[in-house]
């Protein structure tokens, strides 16, 4: 999903052994000979991208804490010349709302906050329909009736003028609170930017702390993800760790969308956070061990709350049956359940994933569009669960 991605927004998506991840270091991996393995079907299809310049990013894929696959291709900045690399910070786009529903579920773990707690009991200034209806609940879910704050007359040109985190948390919140609801809240489902900016508030709101502040210091801290963090515009135009996004004009020409004004001061609780592959690779380790919740609790964050209407499958491809969770969202393909979030941006695509009855976890993390053919989470996927 569009996160401050200024005039574009794209829909929900769908979702030999090297060392192992957790503790960093080199990630160059020798090609792989056998293309009849995961590794080597992707390796395969990465190498096509590659020489086709259709993909530009870091691939990183684990099987029971063991690097079997890490790649990087193109450029992170293409006017100075620096290369995409494992250890290249990504812009994650909807990927962050894994992270803001965590912190949501550690402050219901704790007893701070309940699931079925309204919007007024935190936040004032709602109409009424929304403070006395709306429930954590249905924010988590998308089910809440609220849309996405970008859509609203007036976003795009004031939130160009921001200049501090403080101003994108409480600007954003002021635009929301002007927002009616679309549905009776529970009675439908449409993706909300808007929902997960509340949630972000919440947690302002019950902990004391900035919403950035929390999750540098409850979810990306303790899970190790050390390169995570969300990161001011200003920086992302000038430091060589970051991947510049280079989506595609209507000619089909690339260009640094870094250059003009597409993203906001920083990201926010529903996106655009900044994170390696290995640090996500950190992150679903964190939340699948008992280190960011209870087991009790992670299930409750992983497991799915109700399906969305099925699609007919795609010439070539399996059915994909999609699920809605919190923050996490779900798929069944081919017989396997994958859990996970994906993102999208003005030349950003990203996904991290993890496969729990066959050990795997998958990230891809590009700043190039997805284009047709040039679907890399969509050939994990199908790899994977074949």
């Amino acid at each position: 999903m569009a996160i401050h991605s200024r005039r574009s927004f794209l829909g929900r998506t769908g979702l030999a052994v090297a060392p192992a991840v957790v503790g960093g270091g080199s990630w160059a991996l020798p090609a792989a000979a056998d293309t009849g393995t995961p590794r080597g079907e992707l390796d395969k299809y990465l190498d096509q991208l590659a020489a086709e310049d259709r993909f530009s990013g870091t691939v990183l894929v684990i099987r029971d804490g063991r690097t079997v696959l890490s790649r990087s291709i193109g450029f992170a900045d293409k006017k100075n010349g620096v290369r995409n690399r494992a250890d290249t910070r990504y812009c994650l786009a909807s990927v962050t709302k894994m992270f803001t529903a965590t912190a949501i579920a550690q402050l219901a773990q704790r007893g701070s906050l309940s699931l079925v707690d309204t919007i007024g009991k935190y936040l004032s200034g709602f109409q009424a329909e929304v403070a006395d209806k709306v429930t954590i609940h249905n924010l988590l879910t998308h089910t809440s009736g609220l849309g996405d704050y970008m859509q609203l007359a007036g976003y795009f040109e004031e939130s160009s003028t921001w200049t501090t985190p403080r101003q994108m948390m409480d600007g954003t919140l002021r635009f929301i609170r002007t927002e009616s609801l679309a549905f009776a809240p529970g009675t439908a489902s449409k993706y909300s930017n808007s929902g997960f900016h509340v949630l972000g508030s919440i947690v302002e709101k019950i902990s004391g702390e900035s919403y950035y502040d929390y999750i540098r210091k409850h979810v990306f801290r303790p899970a190790g993800m050390t390169s995570a963090d969300f990161t001011l515009l200003s920086q992302w135009r000038t430091d060589r760790r970051f991947a510049h996004p280079y989506p595609t004009d209507e000619s089909g020409k690339r260009y640094d969308a870094l250059d003009g004004n597409m993203f906001g001061v920083i990201g926010s609780p529903a996106g655009n956070a900044f994170a390696t592959a290995p640090d996500l690779v950190r992150f679903v380790k964190a939340l699948n061990d008992g280190t960011l919740l209870s087991p009790a609790w992670r299930d409750v964050f992983v497991t799915p709350k109700f399906a969305m209407p099925t699609l007919p499958a795609k010439p070539g491809l399996p059915e994909v049956i999609n699920f809605v969770g919190y923050g996490a969202d779900s798929a069944i393909i081919n017989g396997a359940l994958i859990t996970g979030h994906l993102g999208g941006a003005p030349g950003v695509s990203t996904s991290a994933e993890w496969y729990p009855s066959r050990g795997w976890t998958a990230v891809h993390l590009g700043n190039y569009d997805p284009t047709p053919g040039a679907n890399v989470n969509q050939e994990l996927r199908q790899v994977l669960t074949s």
